[in-house]
Parts: C-alpha cells; structure tokens; sequence
C-alpha cells in the first residue's frame, strides 16, 4: 500500500511540474508575443510619417524623385512583410531610403528650416527611438523564451508541446558598424 501511495505521490510531482513548465513557456510566448506588437505599432506609426514627411520634402526638392520613389517602395515592402526575418530585412531597408531622403534634405537650407519637416523629423526620430526600445524589449522577451526552450528539462516539454525557437529582431550588421564608426568633423 505504502508503495502506490510514494507511486501517486511522484505522478502528482511530475504532473505538476509539467504543469509548471508548460505554464512558464505559454507566459514568456505571451510576453513575447505582446513585444512585436509593440514594434508593430511603433511601426505603423512610422509608416504614417512617412508620406507626410515625403511631402514636405517633394515641395522643396522636386526634381529627386528617385529618392521619393525608393522610399515609397520600400515603405510598400516594409508593411507587407511578414514574420521576423521578412520584417528586419525590409525595415533595413527602409531605414536605408530614409537616410537617403534626409541626405538630400541637407542640401536646401530652407527645408531644414521649415517647421513642418523639423516637426516630422522629430517625430519621426522619437519613433525611431521607441521602435529601437521595443526592439530591445521584444528580443528581451526570446531570449528569455529560448532559453527555456533549449534548457534542460523543460526543452523535453516544449518539444512535447510543438515549441519552437523565435528569431531575434536585429538590425543590419553593417548598419551597426556606420554606428560604431566617429561622425567626421570638419570646421
């Protein structure tokens, strides 16, 4: 009697502990899950500035249509993109057109002036800003899923339970590199 009883006893601790685990992985998918809707917002309230800032710039220098147009395909792209990888790719990109369009922003001294760009260029820069902070938050959030996923025991019960690895949101290496290099000075 006393050996069913120690039986029952470690089939309620092992169910428990499941149940423990299998919590603890739906939780950090949640979590993970609210973190790119974050960046999505952040997003899409990029993408909404963007033809306003367009725009602006269009009434000062409107013989750089290339430009215009590169930003506005990859605008296009960027919105359609799905999942992680499909997304970092073509927010990569759309970074890169929008360097691009600020780049020729510098050439007219009166567009730089004018409060509707400079109030979209803030804008634009504190979105920038909260995009890159939920990033953080967002790759925060795998990591800590990942790990428990990958870690003994519970990668056992997350593979029971179809679990899989999520890629990390990662700017461009050579997008990191520009940033790490000193702004030239020249006086």
């Amino acid at each position: 009697m006393i050996i069913v009883w120690v039986l029952v006893i470690i089939v309620v601790v092992l169910v428990l502990y499941v149940v423990g685990i299998f919590n603890v992985l739906v939780r950090l998918k949640n979590r993970t899950q609210e973190a790119w809707s974050d960046i999505d917002v952040q997003l899409k309230r990029r993408y909404d500035l963007i033809p306003n800032l367009i725009k602006t710039v269009k009434g000062y220098a409107a013989h750089e249509r290339e430009v215009f147009e590169k930003v506005t395909e990859t605008r296009a792209n960027a919105i359609s993109a799905k999942g992680v990888e499909d997304q970092q790719k073509a927010e990569n990109m759309l970074t890169d057109a929008l360097k691009s369009l600020f780049a020729v922003a510098e050439n007219y001294p009166d567009l730089k002036a004018s409060t509707n760009f400079l109030e979209l260029q803030r804008e634009l820069t504190d979105t920038e800003d909260k995009i890159e902070a939920a990033r953080r938050f967002y790759n925060a959030n795998v990591r800590d899923l990942n790990i428990k996923i990958e870690s003994f025991p519970s990668n056992i019960i997350a593979s029971i339970f179809s679990y899989k690895r999520m890629s990390l949101f990662e700017i461009e290496e050579s997008q990191v590199e520009k940033a790490k290099e000193a702004p030239e000075v020249n006086l």
